[in-house]
């Protein structure tokens, strides 16, 4: 049965009191503006950089798990992701570090650039400003400044494709305008698809929220692909939907999470797989989905999505986009407000009475 309310742009808008959905509508042209945001900054000076380091949590750290599998086969430096108040030993001046904050207060990333700076690497801060914006400008590192008033998981775009960017300037990259060129005009299309003016009976967004309402979803995606869609999936549905959902990756679940589909019977029942597909998964990855579908399609429901798009990066932001909007229609089928995170809130709260 169809609920009315995904079809009801009125009820859709009245639901969502920090404009959600006119930010997920507004992503093409975030990324396009994404781009432009490194600009003229002045950058680091390039020196013999072992790794590269992306600091940061939540949305924020998103953006540096894309970038560590999206640059996998395409750097010679690896790309490691820091979600922690501390930093591994091996960062010193031979790291290139991104300091990632939405908001630029939030604290683990405050504490990882001060130990940054600390053992001498060079840094470039992605942020909106507040203490993290303030600090790299007056040690004298990149700045990159994005647009502020969204919510950070709505930021994607605004926080991994300038690192693209500032790569690309210091001879990592190439060719990355004309593939982030590809997925804004990717988005585009696909937006007319699964946006709140599109009826449910058109929109694979709307009728995969139906499939997930009062279902536990787990997102399954591929390592090297999708396996941060999935995460983000997962993200998304727990701070856009307030409900639990669980990802995983193949080919690690095979050898553990899918034995986990025999009891307890009421519970598999209510559980709800996603399987993210990519044209590049590994022939082998892409015969374990086909066999793992068929053993535990008896026991739950089970969507399977495949990416689109002309270039790697339109691929894995299809699916981001689609998550993103199944998100917010799970919220909305529960008549929930998919923008406030009144938990998170509380707890930055309370952490604040105990510096």
């Amino acid at each position: 049965m169809v609920s009315g309310v995904l079809d009801s742009a009125r009820e859709l808008g009245a639901l969502d009191s920090t404009g959600m959905f006119e930010a997920a509508w507004h992503l093409p042209e975030q990324c396009e503006q994404a781009w432009s945001l490194a600009g003229e900054t002045p950058l680091p000076e390039v020196t013999d950089w072992r790794q590269i380091l992306v600091a940061g949590l939540g949305g924020s750290a998103i953006g540096g798990e894309l970038l560590r599998v999206f640059a996998a086969g395409k750097l010679h430096l690896p790309v490691l992701v820091n979600r922690d108040y501390t930093l591994p030993w091996y960062v010193n001046q031979d790291t290139l570090v991104f300091a990632v904050s939405y908001s630029g207060n939030t604290e683990e990333t405050l504490s990882a650039y001060d130990a940054a700076r600390e053992r001498g690497a060079s840094v470039v801060a992605v942020t909106t400003g507040g203490r993290l914006g303030d600090k790299a400008a007056a040690d004298g590192q990149t700045v990159i400044r994005v647009p502020a008033g969204i919510a950070p998981r709505a930021a994607t775009g605004y926080l991994f494709i300038p690192m693209v960017a500032v790569l690309e300037r210091l001879g990592f990259f190439a060719g990355m305008q004309a593939e982030v060129e590809g997925l804004s005009a990717h988005l585009r299309e696909l937006r007319d698809r699964y946006g709140p003016r599109t009826p449910t009976r058109e929109n694979p967004a709307k009728q995969l929220a139906l499939n997930l309402r009062d279902r536990l979803p787990v997102i399954w995606g591929a390592s090297g692909t999708t396996e941060v869609v999935a995460q983000r999936w997962k993200g998304q549905l727990n701070e856009n939907a307030k409900a639990p959902a669980y990802w995983n990756v193949f080919p690690e679940l095979n050898h553990n999470e899918v034995v986990g589909f025999e009891q307890p019977g009421d519970l598999l029942g209510r559980i709800w797989l996603i399987i993210l597909k990519d044209d590049a998964d590994h022939p082998r990855v892409r015969l374990r989905m086909k066999i793992t579908r068929e053993m535990v399609r008896k026991t739950a429901g089970l969507t399977e999505v495949q990416a689109s798009g002309p270039t790697e990066l339109a691929r894995l932001y299809s699916l981001i986009y689609l998550g993103d909007y199944v998100s917010m229609y799970v919220a909305a089928l529960a008549g929930i407000d998919p923008g406030p995170v009144r938990v998170i809130d509380h707890l930055k709260n309370e952490l604040a009475k105990h510096k």
